[in-house]
């Protein structure tokens, strides 16, 4: 199938993306890596009557540690992520995680804002955006603001951004002494999106686990965040009885849907055996 006619526009700068947008509204798409909206051009998912690429404005990419802060601009890409020392040093988690990002030629092209705006539930960065507690930049034409990770992403795809917004970038607190990070995801194929996945982070001192925060991807409409499972975990070692208790309140935790390949039943038995993992990982 053949994607649609449409007009394609590359502006220069922020300014011109919203006066783009604020005139054709619905009918316009923005355009980063495309590794997502392209497909569904194609598949003529979405039938746009513009594409406004946004890959010449400047000020968008890069990443930079400021004070006790990572901000990634939105069009970075999933290898620079993946090549970057500051990622690798300061952000573990996310160094882990862009390695089960699809296949190489797409991560040199996909993007992190990409990614984020999407809001795919099986996707890698937005569970770790959630375990991290980070916060998203928005820009439009009343200027920025910042949104929590956790209160960004609200549905299936559905996010806080506004009509005419842009997500321009995403700030990282970086982790005190202690914290330790490990994402794990089972899938069908390497590079296909997650049956289920967990993004899980924690202080980690003599053993015992604290302040976790245990963000499962592909287990809801949203990133799911854990909240009984790092109770059920606070201050203990991660011996079979504490994460036997920790794994009991999935199934009360976590929206699994059936779909082409698994059960609800078999991905609720996934989640568990991934937080086994992890928390064992953890405290290794």
């Amino acid at each position: 199938m053949k994607a649609p006619e449409f007009s394609y526009v590359k502006p220069g700068s922020l300014g011109e993306v919203f006066d783009l947008l604020d005139r054709h509204g619905d009918r316009a798409r923005v355009l980063a890596g495309g590794q997502s909206l392209l497909a569904s051009l194609n598949l003529r998912l979405s039938e746009p009557e513009l594409l406004v690429d946004i890959t010449g404005v400047p000020g968008l990419s890069g990443i930079a540690v400021s004070g006790q802060t990572v901000r990634i601009g939105a069009l970075t890409t999933h290898r620079q992520i993946e090549t970057s020392a500051q990622i690798a040093r300061h952000l573990p988690l996310l160094a882990q995680a862009v390695r089960n990002v699809a296949h190489a030629a797409i991560r040199n092209v996909g993007t992190f804002g990409g990614s984020i705006a999407l809001a795919d539930p099986a996707a890698e960065y937005p569970a770790c955006a959630v375990a991290l507690d980070a916060t998203f930049v928005l820009a439009g034409r009343a200027g920025e603001r910042r949104v929590k990770a956790r209160e960004f992403f609200r549905g299936l795809y559905e996010t806080a951004l506004n009509p005419g917004e842009l997500v321009t970038a995403g700030e990282f607190p970086l982790a005190g002494a202690g914290y330790q990070s490990v994402f794990l995801e089972l899938a069908r194929r390497h590079g296909d999106y997650a049956i289920v996945g967990l993004a899980a982070h924690a202080l980690v001192a003599g053993g015992r686990i604290s302040d976790a925060r245990l963000a499962f991807l592909g287990a809801g409409s949203t990133p799911v965040l854990a909240v009984r499972a790092a109770a059920a975990i606070e201050g203990r070692q991660p011996d079979a009885q504490a994460i036997a208790a920790a794994q009991a309140t999935l199934a009360e935790e976590l929206e699994m849907l059936a779909d082409l390949y698994s059960s609800r039943a078999t991905k609720l038995h996934l989640a568990r055996v991934l937080l086994g993992r992890a928390l064992g990982a953890l405290a290794a």
